[in-house]
């Protein structure tokens, strides 16, 4: 079984100064991105549990960023994203490949005004392929990912962290979300639960050498206890078990989220 790296006491001690933010205001350019009526209605329904506008507030998304969104799946945020940087910005979605830019593609078939600015990137990139070069990122994003790097095979998670480091600007920021087991649960439960605690990856992010600048509560959930039969997939919109408890678990919502703000020192 792996564990997780031990924190070094300055870290934990910085980990229990930071107080969390507060939820900012959205800027006009986020708000308008989430209003559009060009969004999937599936991806809409869940903004009450993903708080799109205020978690890319407290990120400091602008229009006039180069945003690299690791992993970005199915294009939940893409469709936010790519629409918002597309005159004044750049959109780049950092990807396993070949299959990671399926969904982009899809998104690009289907509308390739909003969307045929986007970028491709291969993450990792292995011998071959085109990654995101050093140094040319304002903000780089990822959403739910940082377990899979973990324990979705092979351990990728420091790898990762360097990597996403190398890619940003000085002064670039790093926002990361990701399901939150709480600090007091025995570090195991991280290894089949989906769940991870803050700490361990605040660690991951500061031995790459990024500096915790803040954390957010906006995408937290206190009705979930992180201790499902089936792990995070429990929960909605997985729903792994299927129609057992279906309406208990569809009362609780999507899993408790950490959303953490780092930034590379200039």
């Amino acid at each position: 079984m792996r564990r997780t790296a031990l924190l070094l006491p300055a870290l934990s001690a910085a980990l229990v100064a930071l107080t969390p933010a507060p939820a900012q205001a959205p800027q006009g350019a986020i708000a308008a991105a989430v209003a559009s009526p060009a969004r999937t209605p599936a991806n809409v329904a869940r903004d009450r549990y993903r708080h799109p506008a205020e978690t890319l507030a407290f990120f400091g998304v602008r229009p006039t960023d180069t945003v690299v969104e690791i992993w970005p799946g199915g294009g939940w945020y893409t469709e936010i994203l790519a629409p918002m940087l597309r005159e004044r910005g750049r959109y780049v979605a950092a990807a396993p490949m070949p299959r990671g830019g399926e969904a982009i593609a899809r998104l690009q078939a289907r509308d390739a005004a909003a969307f045929g600015k986007v970028q491709i990137a291969a993450f990792p990139a292995e011998a071959g392929q085109a990654g995101v070069p050093d140094g040319v990122a304002d903000k780089v994003l990822t959403f739910r990912n940082v377990h899979n790097w973990r324990f979705g095979g092979p351990d990728r998670a420091q790898a990762a962290f360097d990597a996403m480091f190398r890619m940003l600007k000085p002064g670039g920021v790093l926002g990361v979300v990701e399901h939150r087991l709480p600090e007091s649960r025995n570090a195991a439960a991280e290894e089949k639960s989906g769940y991870m605690k803050e700490s361990s990856v605040i660690a991951f992010a500061t031995r790459a050498g990024f500096r915790l600048a803040a954390r957010s509560n906006v995408n937290a959930n206190p009705r979930d206890t992180a201790n499902w039969p089936a792990g995070v997939w429990t929960l909605p919109p997985t729903y792994r078990l299927k129609d057992v408890d279906r309406a208990k678990y569809a009362a609780i919502g999507e899993s408790d989220r950490m959303t953490l703000r780092f930034v590379k020192p200039k």
